[in-house]
């Protein structure tokens, strides 16, 4: 449950490495979060990730979690959920995937849908029943403005994320009236370890700020979060440019 202050008191990441996870992490720690839960494979990174959080003060333990592995979601998260209720669950995995590469290599470009979308369904679905039983938190999407409209640069990504997203618009509908809420974060450009090397986009942010974004949208209860807050009116006229038009434009 929430402190006298309105805080989260516990948090279950699901890509316990995620850049913008763990700077969501450090900003809920400081907000009185007491325990973490860092859900990923295996990995020096994730024991990394847990011995820095353990060090802010909280409670952190570490779960082994496989995107791609849905049959083991239930079992695994169900871990968590029996150690006592979890308030917040953010929803961080995913991968980019080459386009290029994945154009031409289609089980490549199967395995960036299955990560982004499928499991993002699982383990959704398998965290909101969780949450729905003990009547209370809210569930954290990260989505992308990618999701919004196929560009050529990267439909294969967007177009996961667009099914991400549309999946969580329903799953949050699903929910209305049971104590849980789904909250959708669109971020833009987010410069991480998975964008270097890549071209900066208009707007880009960092780690930090889409973190800030998701505190702030935590504590007001928002559905939809845009990082930054000008992506909204960007992606509403984008969203209506002819398609040929659209072909044309340097996004």
């Amino acid at each position: 449950m929430k402190d006298a202050f309105g805080a989260p008191q516990s948090l279950l990441v699901l890509g316990g490495t995620s850049e913008i996870a763990l700077a969501t992490a450090r900003r809920l720690i400081a907000l009185r979060t007491r325990r973490v839960w860092l859900a990923g494979r295996p990995s020096p990174a994730l024991d990394a990730a847990a011995a820095e959080l353990r060090g802010r003060g909280a409670d952190v333990r570490t779960v082994e979690f496989d995107a791609l592995d849905s049959a083991s979601h239930e079992v695994a998260l169900g871990k968590v959920f029996a150690e006592g209720d979890v308030d917040v669950v953010l929803m961080a995995f995913g991968v980019l995937g080459d386009q290029a590469r994945d154009e031409e290599e289609p089980m490549a470009a199967v395995r960036v849908a299955q990560t982004n979308y499928t499991g993002a369904v699982s383990a959704g679905l398998v965290c909101a029943g969780a949450l729905q039983a003990q009547g209370h938190g809210s569930l954290v999407v990260l989505s992308s403005v990618a999701g919004e409209r196929a560009r050529r640069a990267d439909f294969i990504y967007g177009s996961s994320k667009a099914g991400l997203d549309a999946f969580a618009q329903g799953l949050g509908d699903a929910l209305q009236g049971t104590g849980v809420q789904v909250m959708v974060v669109r971020p833009g450009f987010v410069r991480t370890r998975a964008t270097a090397g890549r071209p900066e986009q208009p707007l880009a942010t960092g780690p930090d700020e889409v973190a800030e974004a998701i505190v702030t949208g935590l504590r007001r209860r928002s559905e939809t979060v845009w990082v930054p807050g000008s992506l909204r009116v960007v992606m509403a006229a984008l969203r209506h440019v002819p398609r040929p038009l659209f072909r044309r434009l340097p996004v």
